[in-house]
């Protein structure tokens, strides 16, 4: 089975919550700029779908893990702004131990070698 080449790399279930915290952890973001965010982090490597942004923040503020305010966008049009909540913060950090924890112990499966075994 032949796999195509993505030109992005698609997200792992549940990695989209992680990403919106850590962007917005860095500054209060409207709902765009997270998305570009991610992107410009990720050195284009991950882009987010305005379809899957959307809802995983309304999700994320339905739990308390960010809080939105209406204020202004560069671009000087009426926007929802994010921020982490205390909550946000606990989660993102259990949340990126977990993800550090995960993906060190994918990296030793894959490194493998015969001798490993």
């Amino acid at each position: 089975m032949e796999r195509k080449a993505a030109t992005t790399t698609e997200l792992l279930q549940g990695t989209l919550d992680l990403l919106i915290l850590k962007a917005i952890s860095l500054g209060p973001l409207h709902g765009y700029g997270v998305l570009l965010r991610i992107q410009q982090i990720s050195r284009e490597a991950l882009q987010v779908q305005q379809g899957s942004l959307y809802p995983a923040l309304y999700r994320l503020e339905h739990q308390g893990l960010i809080a939105s305010e209406w204020g202004t966008s560069e671009n000087n049009r009426r926007a929802k702004f994010y921020r982490l909540t205390t909550v946000g913060r606990k989660r993102l950090k259990e949340d990126t131990e977990y993800w550090e924890r995960v993906s060190g112990a994918i990296g030793l499966v894959l490194a493998a070698g015969t001798e490993d075994v």
